[in-house]
């Protein structure tokens, strides 16, 4: 085991940058490429085009995109998020919008009717609209990149209440609106182009909506970040683009940002990936596995990876302004260090959790002490203004609370807790202890009859509603165990249930897919490396000893081969968007083995 631990933490130790942080890689997206192709083919068909992209490098990315999707069309004819996704209707249904905007239907016409038969499979419109209930974030963008390739009638499109965006941002969370906090951009939009393509019947309306179009253009532009990607995401960015541009738009500079966003983001092979990268993230979970496992703490010296401009890169992520998208309080962090990222309720608190762990290294200097004691009290507080009545942590915005991703969440939840606990010495019993409280009493809410709980923004994609129990209750379970509430009745259901669903082979997790990537029956090496971190540190009774051990030698036996490198698509983005991360494995290895180092004779 030790071996391994230490051959992992080599190659973990390798994917740092040249500035000593993990910026990772995510995986290249069949949907991310798609919705790029569309908002690269309006612009094609624009006056404007040679001003915001030269003909020839538009060719380039047109021809490398086109290819990529070609290479990755599954077999039953769909398109799935990602290069290991099952297909879904979205991403087979934006596809085709690609084909059709850029003209390509005739040289694909095998490709075009298989594509077209799944998505009818599906039930077309219906099946979109059936997959995302009453939210709009993500439904009502795909029909309309549908409606401006001609696949679908504008009728079919929902109208997006644009001129909501023109009041105050405070006021948001009073107005029911039917797409998610962050997607504002995309309502403004997508809006306009249902606007200026198929307006209301009603005069009011119509007129409100004429003259709304100005300043909810100003908004859109005052919520483009200096990247021009909002939330450094291909598939809003390129939503946002090429609502513009069917309105006949090309020449707001809204547009212009949106395209250079989309030129500096593709990829080598021509594809896109769903976001830019989760370099905080990457990082802050980073140097929480590493700093682990160090009963030899010269290992952890002599690597010198916990640097001081490690630290001061950490501190460097923190927000010091109201954010200009979400209206976000200062003190929070995002899950990158670019300029399209937005603070949130696991960020945060992941930062708040690797800023203690380097604090407690010998190597760390002192002089940075008060610092990072001030960012912590700044996060502390941003975290506790943000809490729900109900007790539990949203995603970005208190209060919505209607929609995915606005309402609380288990593994938020615990990881507040986890960050506010860590912290209790220098944010006191009064900031940190009664949040505590409230907190817990949400998640016993949340346990499920079985003894889990659900995460809000992880997946598998092989269980029922795209659930992954396994993630969820692995996080809650973190907060029992840094509390040491290892007796606590709902923590001994969670840890039941989450030794019962270990496979006969020592693995948790994955799934048809990834049995048939490995040719085995086999879990999925980020689920497993999770469950193994986390039982590791409560006490092993009866057969658990052992059952620890099988899962242990298996992740060893993975590290051994090199076949823990291998990702699987557990990342859930909004609107169940998968994606997966090259880093996820090695972290959560390296964190598994390092906790069963410290608790291993």
């Amino acid at each position: 085991m030790e071996s391994a631990w230490r051959l992992a933490r080599r190659v973990l130790l390798d994917e740092r940058n040249a500035a000593g942080h993990w910026p990772g890689e995510l995986s290249s997206s069949a949907l991310s490429t798609a919705t790029a192709l569309s908002a690269l083919g309006l612009l094609r068909q624009s006056p404007h085009a040679a001003a915001l992209c030269p003909q020839d490098e538009l060719e380039r990315l047109i021809q490398g995109g086109l290819r990529w999707l070609d290479e990755h069309q599954n077999p039953d004819g769909g398109f799935g998020d990602t290069d290991l996704s099952y297909s879904n209707i979205s991403t087979s249904m934006l596809v085709l919008a690609a084909w059709r905007l850029l003209g390509v239907e005739a040289s694909r016409s095998d490709a075009c009717r298989r594509a077209e038969a799944y998505v009818d499979r599906c039930g077309g419109v219906a099946g979109v609209r059936a997959r995302y209930g009453k939210d709009k974030t993500f439904a009502v963008p795909i029909l309309a990149n549908a409606a401006i390739a001609g696949r679908v009638e504008w009728r079919e499109v929902a109208a997006l209440p644009f001129e909501a965006a023109c009041v105050p941002q405070s006021w948001y969370r009073f107005l029911q609106l039917p797409v998610v906090s962050y997607a504002i951009p995309a309502l403004v939009a997508i809006g306009q182009a249902r606007h200026f393509h198929r307006p209301s019947w009603n005069p009011l309306v119509r007129w409100l909506r004429a003259w709304a179009v100005r300043p909810s253009r100003r908004v859109l532009s005052r919520m483009q970040p200096e990247s021009g990607g909002y939330l450094e995401a291909i598939p809003l960015t390129s939503f946002v683009t090429m609502g513009l541009l069917s309105c006949g738009a090309a020449d707001d500079p809204v547009v212009a940002q949106g395209v250079k966003f989309i030129r500096e983001s593709v990829r080598s092979d021509g594809s896109w990936p769903i976001d830019t990268n989760l370099a905080t993230w990457n990082t802050d979970l980073a140097t929480l596995a590493l700093a682990r496992g160090s009963a030899s703490t010269d290992a952890t010296e002599a690597e010198g990876w916990a640097t001081r401009e490690l630290i001061e890169w950490i501190l460097s992520c923190q927000y010091r302004e109201r954010h200009p998208f979400t209206g976000a309080a200062p003190g929070g962090w995002g899950w990158s260090d670019l300029s399209g990222a937005v603070p949130d309720a696991d960020d945060t608190p992941a930062a708040m959790l690797a800023l203690k762990t380097l604090t407690r290294l010998p190597s760390f200097p002192a002089e940075l002490s008060e610092r990072v004691e001030s960012a912590v009290r700044a996060g502390a507080t941003w975290l506790g203004d943000l809490q729900n009545r109900d007790g539990g942590w949203p995603t970005f915005c208190r209060g919505w609370g209607k929609l995915p991703f606005d309402r609380s969440g288990s593994d938020l939840t615990a990881h507040a807790v986890r960050a506010l606990w860590a912290w209790r010495d220098v944010l006191g019993v009064q900031r940190s202890d009664r949040p505590i409280v409230r907190a817990f009493r949400y998640l016993y809410a949340q346990q499920r009859p079985d003894g889990s709980w659900l995460p809000l923004w992880f997946g598998n994609q092989d269980n029922p509603d795209d659930e992954n129990p396994i993630y969820g209750t692995v996080k809650v379970l973190c907060a029992f165990r840094d509390l040491d509430m290892a007796s606590d009745a709902a923590a001994k259901r969670g840890q039941e249930w989450l030794w019962s669903q270990q496979r006969e082979d020592g693995s948790w997790g994955g799934g048809a897919s990834v049995e048939r990537r490995t040719g085995g029956s086999s879990g999925s090496i980020e689920e497993t490396a999770l469950a193994l971190e986390v039982l590791a540190g409560f006490p092993l009774e009866g057969e658990r000893g052992a059952q620890l051990g099988r899962g242990l030698e298996w992740l060893a036996a993975r590290v051994e081969d090199g076949s823990f490198a291998e990702s699987s698509p557990i990342g859930f983005y909004f609107a169940k968007l998968w994606y997966h991360e090259r880093l996820y494995p090695l972290v959560f290895t390296v964190s598994a083995l390092s906790r069963a180092m410290d608790v291993t004779p």
